[in-house]
């Protein structure tokens, strides 16, 4: 009897995961499709996640991609109408989709530039729980997975705004574990080190920063998309019903590196 190993299984339920196409939101897809779920695959444009579900569709799973830019409330509306149409209920959302527009000094950036990462970093992760808030009380219960970073914690120079977005992500999910654990909903957060992304490609890229990591990280490497997907499946699944409010790294060592 595979008493603790049926924990993992997601069989019956219909998770969300934005900035799905690629990267960590690709890799969280596939692992909830491995374990039986029905995922709505999203990101901004309609042709990438198509490809990324007929991809998953044609191996079997079942998978629908819906385009939304998050930094939009209209589209935040209408990605939970089709999820509700398609499949009835919404049991999972990965808040996955993010941005870091600069790289540099935070004396350097706007006004702007702020209000734009805060948006959709944070207002829009906020704003997309709340959306599917109800839908989960009446189910029963739920689970938000806020992808922040171990830059929310531990800053670094040049990602100064990313880092405050970040931060106050991680004090967003705390806030929803408190006020919504009554209705039996969870909300944790997953905070990445470096990842071999395109969205970090910035970092890699630089021969100094990577060299850096290497060097200063007890794992000695940066990580690959696919070794952050396990947390998000534990985060998900009844394996993490008592994990609420919980900040996760998977960060090879940053926080505790000199």
């Amino acid at each position: 009897m595979d008493r603790i190993k049926n924990k993992f299984d997601l069989t019956g339920k219909v998770a969300i995961v934005t900035g799905a196409s690629k990267g960590i939101g690709e890799s969280i897809v596939r692992g909830f499709a491995e374990h039986g779920a029905k995922v709505v695959i999203s990101s901004r444009k309609q042709e990438a996640v198509d490809a990324v579900a007929a991809k998953y569709n044609e191996e079997g799973f079942d998978t629908l991609g819906i385009a939304c830019h998050v930094g939009y409330q209209d589209q935040l509306e209408n990605l939970v109408k089709e999820t509700m149409a398609k499949y009835g209920r919404i049991d999972i959302v990965v808040n996955n989709a993010a941005i870091n527009p600069t790289f540099g000094p935070i004396v350097e950036s706007t006004g702007e530039i702020f209000d734009k990462v805060m948006n959709v970093n944070v207002k829009a992760c906020m704003s997309l729980a709340n959306l599917c808030h109800p839908i989960m009380k009446e189910n029963g219960g739920g689970s938000i997975i806020n992808i922040a970073s171990v830059e929310g914690m531990k800053p670094s120079f040049g990602l100064g705004v990313y880092s405050v977005s970040k931060a106050a992500l991680i004090m967003l999910t705390k806030n929803q574990a408190k006020e919504w654990g009554q209705d039996g909903i969870r909300s944790n957060a997953i905070c990445p080190g470096l990842i071999q992304t395109k969205f970090s490609s910035a970092l890699w890229m630089n021969e100094g920063i990577l060299k850096q990591v290497e060097t200063h990280l007890p794992s000695g490497r940066m990580a690959q998309p696919d070794e952050m997907a396990g947390i998000a499946l534990y985060l998900a699944s009844d394996a993490g019903s008592y994990s609420t409010g919980g900040v996760f790294t998977a960060d090879g060592g940053h926080m505790i590196a000199g």
